[in-house]
């Protein structure tokens, strides 16, 4: 602890000790020689080994051995001071000390074992040569008298300077022994505070100005004790470093076995650092990216390629490199060139060709925008998903799908934590590194169709995804660290809108992509579907082919659909049969008409409602909207002698039973229309029945033609031949318009409809339908209820 040098005085940590020395004190003068002292304190009666360092020191020691005279052995306040020459520089406090004997030390220094006598205080220096000479006064000790604590105060201090001695590398275990042989508690202090090594000196020279022995003790333990603390902490700290110190060195002692090891396989894991380092040089990216690869790589370099978080560490490196970042694919802007591709692929959809064409010429004009996000929803079957293939293919770019569909984990799209085992990024930035750039075509496939459960909302998710505001910095879990998805052209497929969240609904650009007309499948079929099929089948073109008068026998009597992938399965099915045929060597027919559908598809399969003519009173065709197209219903209502209850059977769903609550409300208010009082409308029970019974059916459509049936059944009077109906209507009379009007429309067709009664404000939506779908029928607008009563029964 005491760092030696020719120019100090300090201790060399021998010790040894014996009873204080009684002797009269008026001997001693009123001025001695002082001896500064660094980094020690002599206490009274100890005997205590110095080396002499200086030349007044040496001076001093030689004189006071040689005379036999007594020395003041003063601490010196600045232990770095090589003259003191005021009396600020020592310590107030001293000690009484004779030298007893010197020895001279094998590397030329000088060590002498002095003696304490007793304590002394400095007045005043009086000479700083050739000695130091000050004028003193002495100090008598106060020892404690018939005061039982002394002796468990003595076993304490005992305790706690073994506990010292044994932890400290500078006393000598000799100590230990002198220790325990003292019996003297004055001794025994001075002793303890002599011999015990302590961090801060100033501690020991603080014990010398207690005159009362029992209080110098106290104050003595609890150095000893905040002592005991530190060496305690210097234990615990040291162990933690050498238990790091071995394992590095373990480390360090593998690895370069490993290296070895690796060198004589032609193996070195240096090989994948520099790869990592030279590929992102390389890379265009944002700055902020090229910092974060650097730090990655930092770890990297410091595992052990033999350890699991080095490959995970790898794979993650890997996936920032082999991300596209800067790097997009080069837009073809020829218009004439993407409408062509488009209407190659697909029949109709003008409004989402329109869409992307408008999109094209702004990004020839300007140079770059922001991509649209589109959401195409509507019947199955009718294109969604293909059209995103067919638009990347337009563009020129790379097209990646992602299935929706019954996702209800957060994780899949933001991807999970590095930090968990089997990490991975979402289903977004995977799609764009499988991609390669960072401007494909992106179908989010079945948006409808997303679930939420404990482990988050997939949907809100998507709100940072398909915001043009935000996804230029998207945040992926695993990447952590923000990428651009502006680029990407996002397209949403649903079958419904109505289960998607209002918010993320806000976001998107929505397109109804709406069903098929008889005459509209039978063009997708010769154009698309016959020599998709063949092809697949491996049949030559000219060896089979089906006629029109066969597509439609197979779209009217074997499909149920707003779409063609029904149309798609039957066309397959002939195509199988037929390769069969060949296979076999069989006679078959080279051209497919409806006589040879019973062979190749078996019976019919799909039944349609077709309208009847409303043969009978009460008997009312309405038009209702599913997920699956348009279709047509009956409202059938029978009336019987009773007390004015309505009933209603037929599996309605709650809004559509309120139409009809609706409805036996208004009429019951106003039984003119029935043709009645209303005394006798009250003894009439009304049943009103929707078949098929074990369909489940729901939605307000239907009010005004519930209204139709129930007067008709009151009047007993059959409505109008060829009419069909849908509204909505309020307690007040008034038709509100509803929804899915062209798939309603082509229902209405399909079915032999030839007159409409809708909603005056559906006005519009009529005059948006192209001709062809709006061809042999007749629209009647109506605005209130009496308006329909009117027109069904003149």
């Amino acid at each position: 602890m005491f760092p030696a040098s020719s120019h100090e005085v300090n201790i060399i940590p021998v010790m040894s000790g014996e009873p204080l020395l009684n002797f009269d004190a008026s001997e001693l003068p009123g001025s001695l020689p002082i001896l500064a002292l660094r980094n020690a304190v002599i206490f009274p009666g100890v005997v205590f080994p110095i080396t002499i360092g200086r030349e007044k020191s040496m001076l001093l020691v030689d004189k006071a051995q040689e005379t036999g005279m007594f020395i003041g052995a003063v601490p010196q306040m600045n232990v770095a001071e090589e003259n003191p020459d005021s009396l600020s520089a020592f310590s107030e406090f001293g000690t009484v000390a004779k030298v007893l004997k010197t020895f001279e030390m094998p590397d030329g220094t000088v060590t002498a074992l002095i003696q304490g006598y007793k304590r002394l205080r400095m007045l005043e220096l009086t000479a700083t040569d050739p000695y130091h000479m000050a004028r003193v006064s002495y100090l008598d000790d106060i020892l404690p008298q018939n005061d039982s604590k002394i002796p468990v105060l003595s076993d304490i201090l005992k305790e706690s300077a073994t506990n010292i001695i044994k932890a400290s590398s500078f006393v000598p275990k000799e100590a230990l022994a002198a220790l325990k042989g003292i019996d003297d508690f004055n001794f025994l202090v001075n002793f303890i505070a002599t011999t015990i090594d302590m961090d801060d000196f100033m501690d020991k020279v603080g014990l010398l100005k207690y005159d009362d022995v029992k209080e110098r003790a106290m104050s003595l333990l609890g150095v000893l004790n905040r002592q005991i603390e530190i060496q305690r902490l210097k234990q615990e700290i040291s162990s933690k470093v050498k238990i790091e110190l071995d394992q590095q060195q373990r480390e360090y002692f593998l690895n370069n076995q490993l290296r070895t090891i690796q060198e004589e396989l032609g193996m070195d894991e240096m090989d994948d650092i520099a790869r990592f380092r030279e590929a992102a040089e390389k890379k265009e990216w944002p700055a902020s990216v090229g910092e974060a690869f650097e730090k990655e790589l930092a770890k990297l370099e410091r595992f052990n390629p033999s350890t699991p978080e080095y490959s995970i560490q790898y794979n993650f490196l890997q996936f920032m490199i082999d991300l596209p970042w800067y790097h997009v694919s080069e837009d073809n802007l020829d218009l004439k060139h993407a409408q062509k591709v488009l209407d190659e692929d697909h029949f109709g959809l003008e409004n989402v060709k329109d869409r992307i064409i408008e999109y094209l010429a702004v990004l020839k004009l300007k140079g770059n925008m922001k991509s649209p996000i589109l959401c195409l929803y509507g019947p199955p079957g009718v294109g969604k998903t293909s059209l995103g293939k067919s638009i990347a293919r337009a563009l020129g770019r790379k097209y990646v799908r992602i299935s929706l569909g019954g996702m209800h984990d957060e994780a899949e799209i933001r991807g999970h934590r590095k930090t968990y085992v089997g990490a991975l990024p979402g289903r977004i930035i995977n799609g764009i590194n499988k991609a390669g750039t960072s401007n494909p075509v992106m179908v989010l496939d079945e948006i409808d169709k997303l679930g939420s459960d404990f482990k988050g909302d997939p949907s809100s998710a998507l709100l940072e995804v398909l915001d043009p505001e935000q996804n230029t910095a998207f945040h992926d879990n695993y990447l952590d660290i923000d990428y651009d998805l502006s680029n990407v052209l996002f397209i949403t497929t649903a079958n419904t809108i109505s289960g998607i969240q209002p918010a993320l609904l806000d976001r998107m650009e929505l397109i109804n992509v709406t069903g098929y007309l008889a005459e509209e499948k039978v063009q997708i079929a010769k154009k698309f579907l016959v020599p998709k099929q063949l092809e697949e089948h491996g049949i030559p073109k000219k060896e089979l082919k089906i006629d029109k008068g066969a597509l439609e026998e197979i779209i009217d009597k074997y499909t149920h659909e707003s779409g063609v992938r029904g149309l798609e399965k039957q066309i397959a099915r002939i195509a199988r049969v037929s390769a069969k045929k060949m296979a076999l060597g069989e006679d078959y027919p080279k051209t497919i008409k409806k006589e040879h559908l019973k062979e190749y598809l078996g019976l019919q399969t799909a039944f349609h409602d077709s309208q009847k003519g409303n043969e009978a009173p009460g008997v009312v065709t309405g038009l209702a909207w599913t997920s699956l197209g348009g279709e047509i219903l009956f409202i059938e209502t029978s009336v019987s002698e009773g007390k004015g209850v309505l009933s209603m059977t037929g599996n309605l769903g709650d809004v559509m039973k309120e139409s009809a609550t609706i409805g036996y409300q208004y009429v019951k208010a106003h039984p003119q229309l029935a043709g009645m009082t209303y005394e006798e409308f009250s003894k009439r029970d009304v049943h009103v029945h929707v078949p098929e019974g074990a369909v489940p059916k729901d939605g307000p459509s239907a009010g005004i033609t519930m209204v139709s049936s129930i007067v008709s059944a009151l009047r007993g009077k059959k409505v109008r031949s060829g009419i069909a109906m849908t509204g909505e209507m309020t307690l007040r009379g008034r038709v509100l318009p509803v929804g899915g009007i062209k798939e309603k429309i082509l229902a209405a067709k399909r079915a032999g409809v030839t007159t409409i009664i809708i909603s005056e404000e559906n006005r519009k939506d009529i005059e948006d339908i192209k001709e062809i779908y709006v061809k042999g029928l007749t629209f009647v607008y109506v605005k209130t209820i009496d308006d329909v009563i009117n027109y069904i029964f003149e």
